[in-house]
């Protein structure tokens, strides 16, 4: 096995990207590549979890169900960081469930695994404890916006978070799905969304959301979005020498085809 999986940056995550040689050597024995489909539930609140994941180019929802069933969503995490990260500090389980709001790939861990890499003390340990600053972030800067924002505010924050953890403008959530992830009604979501396009900042047809004018969707978002980018830009990356005692490999140009097809060119990535 090589000693890094991570060659295609389309498909890396960035926590994984950031570590040292040695340490993702370690890791990587116990790394599934799994491909997950959207509205897949990972993990149910309350019930033991086994598996850690990291996101790829996939997007993970962590959703409270409400006593009536209403859903809203707490955090949502993509490439930047892991999904599971509170197994490790404490108990086996979480208060919320953990759904997958867009198809894609990413890595599973067993939780006992990462936390005896945890553990060890080393970059990991420093970057997931980062990460956890940067989710809390996330999390209270949600719920002043919820409090806060308009609709249409809190759908243009979404639009953006979703658009830059995908790496693309075309981004797909039913009118339905979008009001329960924002934690409003159905015809709110459909006002809102009608407003943005009329404005020429976006189409939306059948859950298929086309960022036309990102400028624009970013011009009258509230601060909540910059907020939680500047946190997660602090995050360190392969890219970038917050961590000076860790050793990189040189990036290489995005392959925008991988995205389409990033599980059979992955399997390249095992290969060895």
């Amino acid at each position: 096995m090589p000693s890094t999986i991570f060659v295609r940056p389309a498909l890396q995550n960035k926590l994984l990207a950031a570590l040292p040689d040695l340490e993702l050597t370690r890791l990587q024995r116990h790394l599934s590549l799994v491909e997950v489909q959207t509205g897949e539930i990972l993990g149910v609140a309350a019930l033991t979890l086994h598996h850690c994941y990291f996101p790829i180019t996939s997007i993970v929802s962590l959703q409270y169900v409400a006593n009536d069933g209403a859903s809203t969503e707490v955090v949502a995490i993509g490439n930047e960081g892991l999904a599971g990260v509170n197994l490790l500090l404490a108990g086996g389980s979480t208060t919320y469930n953990v759904v997958v709001q867009n198809t894609g790939l990413m890595f599973r861990i067993k939780s006992g695994m990462l936390q005896e890499e945890f553990s060890r003390g080393g970059t990991l340990q420093y970057l997931l404890l980062w990460y956890m600053q940067a989710l809390l972030t996330q999390i209270s800067q949600r719920a002043i916006c919820n409090q806060r924002h308009s609709i249409d505010q809190q759908l243009r924050r979404w639009i953006l978070q979703t658009a830059d953890r995908l790496g693309s403008k075309e981004l797909w959530m039913t009118h339905e799905r979008l009001a329960n992830t924002l934690g409003v009604r159905r015809e709110g979501i459909s006002e809102a969304a009608h407003n943005l396009q009329r404005a020429g900042l976006i189409t939306y047809r059948r859950g298929r959301i086309t960022v036309v004018d990102r400028v624009g969707v970013e011009a009258d978002c509230c601060e909540c979005y910059r907020v939680v980018r500047r946190e997660l830009d602090r995050l360190p990356s392969s890219s970038v020498g917050a961590l000076p005692s860790m050793r990189r490999t040189a990036a290489l140009a995005p392959d925008h085809a991988a995205r389409s097809n990033g599980l059979d060119r992955t399997s390249e990535i095992f290969a060895g």
